[in-house]
């Protein structure tokens, strides 16, 4: 059976940047930008050895969702500026080096998605070939219909392929706190006042209290929930620190003793820190996911190569999907599918990967929400720093 110590143990010696790149170039059979650390070296020598001696594929990892988000954007302007009155003039070199080339697939976070489909930055996926497709929950399977406007869709096309995902956790200090956080109701507790850091987005922070009073994270209308506004100003004042880089670094210290945050950033923590500890909330939270996304092509050049196929039918199989969820940081959208034979013990026995069910079916991905909605939130958001 599979085990992160067992693998780690055997594939110890792998080089990284030799599995991410054996081509570099952009004559690659594959070519993928992907988001750093979330496709394990394992998983792409697992790949390469299932696929043709003669193949090269080409990976390379950025830093930031943000960037690869930049770069569709970059890709879609030099295409405009390509068929303006510019076309035909040379190209001048520039100090700064160009951006990649095209690729076949680009890591996208699933937030990112609808705003990507609406500025026509990506191309939807025609992936009724690939069998492993039909394996996904039906959770994953509707996060990624949209209409053309990004709006969830039932019978929308299929803009991306989910490959592993987590969730926003409550991390604490375990040595500090002679009780264990449950639930996110537990953050209004007088014995937290001031010993609490959290992630500075207003989704996350807002979403999370609408859970507490028995909301989703979806709400569109906040206005229509009467004790919310009076129950984020109350967290607000149990809260020390809000940050998105360095929200973990005072739980490290002792600065503070609950942390609230991501998962693919509190789980390798944990493994570095045996007083941190980290909990599902039983209420359900937020769920976020890593969706492979197909940049928007020329006309004619919009089918999915083979091999190309053969990637997304490879990471919905159930070695990759053991890979995935033990060195990701992640798990696979598959887990819960799988028969528990074919799943590692360290995957199983994990509760902030393999989630109980009757919690997970509490927990949701944040959906799109209407310009008004949008509004409502940024402006409950200030008014809250602001007290």
């Amino acid at each position: 059976m599979l085990t992160r110590r067992s693998f780690v143990t055997t594939t110890g010696s792998l080089a990284l940047a030799h599995l991410l790149s054996s081509c570099g170039s952009s004559g690659a059979d594959l070519r993928v930008l992907l988001l750093k650390g979330s496709v394990p070296p394992q998983l792409l020598r697992v790949f390469r050895q299932q696929i043709s001696s003669g193949s090269s594929l080409d990976f390379k990892p950025q830093g930031q969702l943000k960037e690869l988000f930049s770069l569709l954007e970059t890709w879609q302007d030099k295409d405009e500026k390509k068929k303006g009155l510019l076309a035909d003039l040379p190209q001048i070199p520039v100090i700064n080096p160009p951006p990649p080339s095209l690729s076949d697939f680009v890591t996208l976070g699933d937030v990112w998605l609808g705003e990507a489909i609406a500025k026509k930055l990506i191309d939807p996926l025609n992936i009724s070939e690939i069998e492993n497709w039909q394996t996904l929950p039906s959770v994953w399977q509707k996060l990624v219909k949209r209409d053309k406007q990004g709006n969830l869709q039932e019978n929308g096309e299929i803009w991306g392929a989910p490959y592993r995902w987590g969730t926003t956790l409550i991390a604490y200090r375990s040595d500090k706190l002679d009780w264990q956080p449950q639930d996110w109701s537990d953050l209004w507790d007088q014995r937290l006042s001031d010993r609490i850091s959290m992630v500075n987005q207003p989704r996350e922070v807002i979403g999370l209290t609408l859970k507490e009073l028995g909301e989703s994270y979806n709400t569109n209308n906040l206005e229509q929930v009467s004790q919310l506004k009076s129950k984020l100003l109350n967290l607000n004042q149990q809260v020390k620190y809000y940050s998105d880089q360095h929200y973990l670094q005072p739980l490290v210290v002792g600065d503070v003793w609950v942390s609230v945050g991501w998962s693919n950033e509190i789980i390798p923590l944990m493994a570095k820190n045996r007083n941190i500890k980290a909990v599902v909330p039983a209420s359900g939270t937020s769920i976020w996911s890593d969706i492979w996304v197909k940049p928007k092509a020329k006309e004619g050049q919009k089918e999915l190569s083979k091999m190309a196929q053969q990637w997304l039918d490879f990471c919905w199989q159930p070695q990759a999907a053991n890979l995935i969820s033990l060195f990701a940081d992640a798990a696979s959208p598959i887990i819960n599918t799988m028969d528990k034979q074919e799943l590692s013990p360290d995957i199983i026995n994990n509760p902030l990967l393999f989630i109980d069910s009757a919690i997970f079916e509490k927990c949701e991905f944040l959906e799109p929400l209407s310009k008004i909605s949008e509004e409502q939130y940024i402006k409950l958001w200030k008014k809250m720093r602001n007290s």
